[in-house]
């Protein structure tokens, strides 16, 4: 019998949509689902949801439930981490601290000042997780949701045997918003995407052979479509390619759109599913943390919809377990060449092709010069602060705010200095590797 292991299995939402897609292949109706979370009222509310959905598909697959992540991982032939360490009250010192400092964040998850501090916490936990792997299945894979992706991918690539690729849903996301706005089937489009975590670009979309840009550019001229992602639609409109993240995120990855009080209130009026104001993330965790049990009631009154949904890695799962039919989906993993014009050791979102034979990074060649600029900052810092959480080095940590896009246009040397000091103490009790909190120069 195969098993899936989920850590973090109380992100409700990820756990419920997985398993009932894991269950749509029938080579995969017979896994065992192995649950653990920190929290056992939720460990044990997605237990019960996880058998509702085993029953009502009709599969011969079982579930157990541990709070013991050890005990979870034994023996798994894969294994899913959707976690978030430090709960949503540390989660917002990520946001209101930069925020003092002029830095105003959307979201904070990946990459920044906040992206930096999530990884800083999250980091010891990955890491016993891929230890446990090494020890107990040491030829899983290591399917990663957990934000932000492409610095915990990193530090795993550096660290660790463990095979991990790290997965979002951005890219999916984007082909469907074309798809919605140009009126085509969504199913018909062809389409290379590349770049970094959030910030991937659609380099080529086509449709029966044809570009689709011309017709994004026209949709984006309808008011109802640019007021929606303005973000998006101004980038494309300079920079020539329709890049994947929602703007509201993408918008705090660059210096455009949130250096100032006049820009923010330019383009902090989306209403789409991840909108531009400062502290998003914070609105949605919080009614998350609120809401949950709620939630979990009213899911147990509707009907179960048992459709596949979008996410890669049932899809993953059935071609390194299953009937081994090959995919091709997007996900991050250490560069390595695939895109000649970034960094070797960064971890970018590149296709990948899933099969019997394991995971195999395809490569996407050059990305255009005047993108691959934007990228390579990004990647650059990430790189250091991936370094910097390793070693415990608080520079490190320093230059790669220092250096973020965002940061450096709103904040001094000393301003970030002191923001980073701030941020460190903020979080002290999740960040043992460091010495010190404090910088000196």
């Amino acid at each position: 019998m195969r098993q899936i292991t989920f850590i973090g299995a109380g992100s409700m939402g990820f756990t419920r949509g997985l398993v009932r897609d894991i269950l749509t292949y029938p080579a995969l109706r017979g896994v065992h689902f192995s649950l653990m979370d920190i929290d056992p009222d939720r460990l044990a509310a997605i237990e019960h949801d996880v058998r509702r959905i085993i029953a009502e598909s009709g599969s011969a697959a079982t579930v157990s439930a541990t709070t013991d992540r050890t005990r979870a991982i034994m023996g798994a032939d894969a294994v899913i981490c959707t976690v978030l360490v430090g709960g949503t009250k540390t989660f917002r010192s990520d946001l209101e601290i930069p925020k003092k400092y002029g830095v105003d964040l959307n979201s904070g998850d990946t990459r920044g000042p906040g992206g930096i501090m999530r990884a800083l916490r999250t980091m010891p936990v990955l890491l016993d997780v891929c230890r446990d792997m090494e020890r107990y299945c040491p030829n899983a894979v290591l399917l990663n949701y957990t934000n932000p992706m492409n610095i915990l991918c990193k530090i795993v690539g550096m660290s660790s045997t463990v095979r991990c690729v790290g997965l979002c849903h951005s890219v999916q996301n984007a082909v469907e918003k074309v798809a919605e706005i140009t009126g085509l089937p969504a199913a018909e489009l062809d389409y290379l995407s590349a770049g970094l975590n959030h910030q991937a670009w659609l380099l080529k979309i086509t449709h029966r052979g044809e570009d689709v840009s011309p017709l994004i550019r026209q949709a984006m001229e309808r008011p109802e479509v640019y007021n929606e992602d303005p973000d998006k639609c101004e980038t494309l409109r300079f920079l020539g390619h329709y890049f994947t993240e929602e703007g509201g995120q993408n918008s705090e990855y660059n210096p455009w759109f949130r250096k100032r009080p006049d820009l923010v209130a330019r383009f902090d009026h989306a209403t789409g599913f991840n909108p531009g104001r400062w502290g998003f993330e914070i609105e949605a965790y919080e009614e998350k943390d609120h809401t949950w049990k709620q939630s979990v009631e009213e899911w147990n009154r509707q009907p179960l919809d048992l459709r596949r949904g979008r996410e890669y890695a049932s899809g993953i799962l059935n071609a390194l377990l299953g009937d081994h039919t090959m995919m091709t989906f997007n996900g991050n993993v250490l560069n390595k060449g695939y895109i000649r014009n970034l960094p070797w050791d960064a971890c970018v979102e590149v296709p990948i092709l899933a099969s019997r034979r394991g995971l195999e990074p395809l490569a996407a060649g050059d990305l255009p010069a005047h993108l691959a600029i934007i990228n390579h900052t990004n990647a650059c810092c990430e790189t250091l602060a991936a370094e910097g959480a390793i070693e415990g080095d608080i520079k490190k940590i320093f230059c790669a705010i220092a250096n973020d896009p965002l940061t450096a246009a709103v904040c001094s040397f000393d301003e970030i200095k002191a923001m980073t000091e701030e941020l460190m103490w903020q979080n002290r009790d999740y960040l043992p590797q460091f010495p010190t909190y404090k910088l000196e120069f």
